[in-house]
């Protein structure tokens, strides 16, 4: 890679340019699911859900977007999207909670609500007095569409995102200081995202680490050109898998 990406157009970028056909993100989900993203194919689905959020959501530099979601291929997706468009990113993983009881800002502060729980999203938002585009999240790969009644105006991603052209062109680039995603005690800048790692590792993360681990090590590792293992928290980190995959680190 001649030069390391510094920004996320940068990273979007150098996805579809570098070593594109090769896996950038491999995911091990329940019951067996496998899903693996060359460069190319993680840039599309990042460029149509970040259009998504133009098109359908109105986002802009300075929306917050929160991503009421486990930690999963998908959200991977939408925090990579929201930053493409220059928003603030609000993630957290649900584990029975719904937006808002962890956090209060998460309810207070975000324009868009992307969740697994429309139900307990819309009503938390309701709660906190905010009106935010309320996004139900399909997890299952092969996902066409929600299953089952959305609330109100929720909207349905998987029945929409593959409509969205799978070019992005961003608008007006955020500053340096704003604000890129806060996860806990933790608040990242934009300036801040993106810290190669020094060598191109292929490296496995476990979902069950949350947030604050996989999400640097991630966004590390894909700034150097290397690539990601992620396994949900029901996955076993075998040796056997270590080697399939060819991990040569975590």
């Amino acid at each position: 890679m001649a030069e390391l990406p510094h920004t996320p157009e940068d990273l979007l970028l150098a996805f579809r340019t570098h070593n594109a056909t090769s896996p950038r993100l491999t995911w091990y989900g329940p019951d067996s699911e496998r899903v693996e993203l060359s460069g190319r194919v993680l840039e599309n689905w990042v460029a149509k859900t970040a259009n998504y959020l133009v098109d359908e959501l109105d986002a802009e530099p300075g929306n917050v977007v929160a991503v009421d979601l486990p930690v999963h291929w998908r959200s991977l997706v939408w925090l990579l999207a929201t930053w493409a468009v220059g928003a603030t990113a609000l993630p957290q993983s649900p584990r029975g909670h719904s937006l808002g009881a962890e956090s209060g800002n998460h309810t207070r502060l975000a324009d868009v609500v992307v969740t697994t729980d429309p139900v307990a999203g819309l009503a938390a938002s309701n709660a906190g007095g905010r009106l935010p585009f309320i996004v139900a999240v399909a997890l299952p790969a092969l996902a066409m569409r929600w299953v089952g009644e959305l609330p109100g105006d929720a909207l349905d991603y998987s029945g929409g995102v593959r409509a969205h052209s799978d070019v992005f062109f961003a608008g007006d680039a955020p500053a340096g200081d704003d604000i890129a995603w806060e996860s806990g005690s933790t608040t990242v800048s934009f300036a801040e995202l993106l810290t190669p790692a020094a060598t191109p590792e292929r490296i496995l993360l476990q979902a069950g680490d949350g947030w604050d681990a996989v999400v640097p090590a991630a966004l590390s590792t894909w700034a150097a050109g290397g690539s990601v293992v992620l396994l949900d928290a029901s996955v076993e980190a075998t040796d056997h898998l270590r080697s399939m995959e060819r991990v040569s680190a975590g």
